[in-house]
This record gives C-alpha cells, structure tokens and sequence, in this order.
C-alpha cells in the first residue's frame, strides 16, 4: 500500500502563526469532516486549544451516514466538546452556531460579567485540515456584512480581526495544519476525501481501497449507482473493471480505461452521488 503523507512548508508557519495568537483567543472552533471526524483532526489542536473553549463542527454532515453523525456528536460531547453537524456549502447549521458560541462560552462571559466588562465580544479562531471547508465556512458564517476591526494591540500588523457581531471577532487567518499521520489508515481516508493532492496518490489504488470499504460497510450501494452485478467471488479490481464498460470507459478499441472509471469512483464518493457514507467510527 502506498505510503500517504503530505507536509508543505507554509504549514509549519500556520502552526506557528497559531502559537503565536492562542494567547488572544477566547474559543477555538474546529472544523473536521463528517465521514472522518477523527482522521480528519489535527492532534496538535488539543494541546494549542487546552484551557480554552471548544467548538467542533461536523462540516458535510449531509454527505456523511446520518445515524453515523449522531454517534459521532454524542462521541465528542462526551469528550467536553461543543458539537454541531453543519454544511457551510448550503448554510445548513449555521444558523446555530451564534448560540453555541455563547453555551461555549458561558464561563468566561459570567467573568467578563463579574468583573464589570460588558459587551467584549468572544475572540475565536477557526482551524482545520486542508479541504475541510474553513474558507467557505468563514466567508458563510460572516456574510458579505463582515466589517474588519484593523489591528489589535498585541496582534503582529497585518492580521485582520473580522467582526462578525457585537459578540463574536473571528481571526481571519486561520491556521493550516496537518496531522502527523503515523497510522496510514488515516492518510488513506484524508486521501479519499480528498484533502491530499490528488498528484501525488493513485486513484486507481484510492479506487480500489474504497470499493473494498464500500462492500463490506454499505453492499448494494455500487451496484446501485453503477447498474452492475458484482459476485461474492468478484474482488474489488474486478468491480472498477465492471464500472469501466457499465460506464463504456475505454481507450482504444475495448481497452478498459481503468484510470477514468476509478476517477468516476473517487468523484462519485466525494460528492456523495454513490451513498450518505461514514468512513470511519469512534
């Protein structure tokens, strides 16, 4: 199997530029993806974020197994964590969040309160894995209505708080960061996904990995989507090549195009057109 991992250097000064700002921080929201809420978080979070407020969002929780979404929030609420399942593609969820913010951050507003600080708004950062949905999720969630405070004092020139009411600043440059995967199985889903270059994986492989997962976890769904018949004897291979003439994918002549039906497969899966499919569980 082939060895998934993918480190750019501007992550290494997003994560920099987040050690440098957690001290301003008041709430830290994290997107993660629905179908792989654990392969798709960044362990590196959880020690930056410790002491602070949390929020998880399930983004593409429509694309995920929706019994499978449930177990999922009741596995991070229990862990302490604020949960929504959301979709900053449509706005679904987002709605939402401005009350979780506050249930999130109920215990620094009572000391805001206290002290006599009234209306200081809660400071949150966004962070997430590539592909997660952060920008889309911003751009959503502030609405063309989002006003730029300029700079703070403490807050290095050239970052741009975004106020996005009188209770909420989101810091507009939020951290890139990667999981250090040292289990492959959690490079294989990201790369599924597709929060990996598909450059540098082999979608026939990916293809092929994901039929093997698809077949025991959710049977019928392939030939359902493919109008193929697939025998118990028939390995995962076999199926790409029984997609390749259902879907007459072929170079010259009758060579099967392999590459293009195991594309279609990767496609099809992460737009959701082949099933609601959870890959992994707590």
């Amino acid at each position: 199997m082939a060895n998934y991992q993918w480190y750019p250097g501007h992550m290494t000064k997003a994560k920099r530029m987040m050690e440098e700002n957690i001290r301003l921080i008041d709430l830290v929201i994290e997107l993660v993806d629905a179908r792989i809420p654990l392969s798709s978080r960044n362990p590196d979070i959880d020690v930056l974020g410790k002491n602070k407020a949390r929020i998880i969002l399930l983004n593409k929780s429509d694309l995920a197994d929706t019994k499978k979404n449930k177990t999922w929030v009741k596995y991070f609420t229990d862990k302490g964590f604020h949960v929504l399942e959301m979709n900053s593609k449509t706005g679904a969820g987002i709605k939402a969040i401005q009350g979780i913010v506050q249930e999130a951050c109920k215990e620094k507003l009572e000391r805001d309160r206290k002290r006599g600080i009234l209306n200081r708004p809660v400071r949150a950062m966004v962070v997430g894995i590539p592909n997660v949905g952060k920008s889309t999720f911003i751009n959503s969630f502030a609405g063309k209505a989002c006003a730029k405070t300029g700079n703070k004092p403490g807050v290095t020139r050239g970052k741009q708080w975004i106020r996005l009411n009188k209770g909420l600043e989101l810091l507009d440059t939020p951290g890139i960061l990667w999981p250090k995967f040292e289990d492959q199985a959690v490079g294989l889903r990201l790369a599924m996904i597709g929060s990996m270059n598909d450059e540098i994986i082999h979608l026939d492989e990916l293809a092929y990995q994901l039929i093997v997962f698809l077949r025991a976890e959710y049977p019928g769904l392939l030939e359902k989507r493919y109008g193929i018949v697939l025998t118990e004897e028939q390995d995962a291979y076999d199926a790409i090549k029984s997609v390749c003439i259902a879907k007459k994918c072929f170079l010259k002549g009758e060579e099967l195009d392999i590459m293009k039906s195991s594309a279609m497969i990767v496609d099809d899966f992460r737009n959701g057109k082949i099933g609601k499919i959870t890959l992994e569980m707590p």
